[in-house]
């Protein structure tokens, strides 16, 4: 296990400018990456990984895997879609995506310059052309007044239960607020309505918009919490299977 990094001056307020110059030097230590080689549905991906951020933006957890793998195998859902990340940490999902499937996708995470630039890096370091990124902290207002990104997409989010409320009201938005490109003939009718068995073994019609997330960390029932604030606020949460969820608008019958 690597070991914490921790100053104590961080515990105290200390006006000397020699506290202050070991509390710089203490926070450019932190900045400092992990690079590594990581496979994803037989993709072979390098990762430019924080060995500290105070987002946590920073890990490869086992939900990116597991979902890379599932995609791979349901491709119909990915293709010719444009698609719009939550969470992108390090961008890895992304890329994949955009090396695998070569779609639109648009990578996101907190308001931060530091996870932008490393998410363009992995681009670069991985041969892919930068992603365009939106930076949104959950609890501010989305800076895109009418999304139209067909399929949402994100691994491992439900870490912090505390900004539930946050993700769920950014998803409402995305989804309730939708608005479909002015497409022409390449747009099929099978296109637009995709069709899925669910865990259950029954068919499900994805319509979009929709929101796809891979959980693979265990809070102890915690995320329970998520599904139930999904459903009072309108929006509908089906497992579709490998611990994959689809969550969608309650459209009116």
């Amino acid at each position: 296990m690597d070991t914490a990094i921790f100053s104590p001056s961080s515990l105290f307020h200390d006006e000397d400018d020699e506290g202050k110059d070991v509390e710089e030097a203490n926070l450019n230590q932190l900045q400092n990456y992990e690079e590594r080689t990581h496979t994803f549905a037989g993709v072979v991906l390098t990762i430019r990984e924080f060995s500290f951020h105070q987002f946590n933006a920073n890990l490869l957890w086992p939900g990116t895997f597991a979902f890379c793998e599932w995609l791979s195998q349901n491709r119909s859902l990915i293709e010719g879609q444009r698609i719009l990340e939550l969470g992108s940490g390090t961008g890895a999902l992304a890329i994949f995506i955009r090396r695998f499937f070569g779609v639109d996708i648009t990578t996101s995470d907190f308001d931060d310059e530091e996870v932008e630039e490393n998410i363009a890096y992995n681009c670069k370091a991985n041969e892919v052309k930068v992603l365009p990124h939106v930076r949104h902290t959950w609890v501010e207002t989305f800076p895109v007044l009418e999304p139209d990104w067909d399929l949402i997409i994100a691994t491992d989010i439900l870490l912090y239960v505390k900004q539930y409320p946050n993700l769920i009201k950014t998803l409402s938005f995305l989804l309730k607020n939708y608005k479909q490109r002015n497409i022409k003939s390449e747009v099929t009718e099978s296109s637009q309505h995709r069709r899925i068995l669910t865990a259950s073994g029954e068919e499900l019609q994805l319509q979009q918009p929709v929101f796809l997330m891979s959980w693979r960390r265990r809070l102890g029932g915690e995320e329970s919490l998520f599904f139930s604030g999904c459903e009072d606020a309108g929006l509908v949460t089906t497992h579709i299977g490998s611990r994959v969820y689809c969550i969608s608008s309650r459209r009116e019958t």
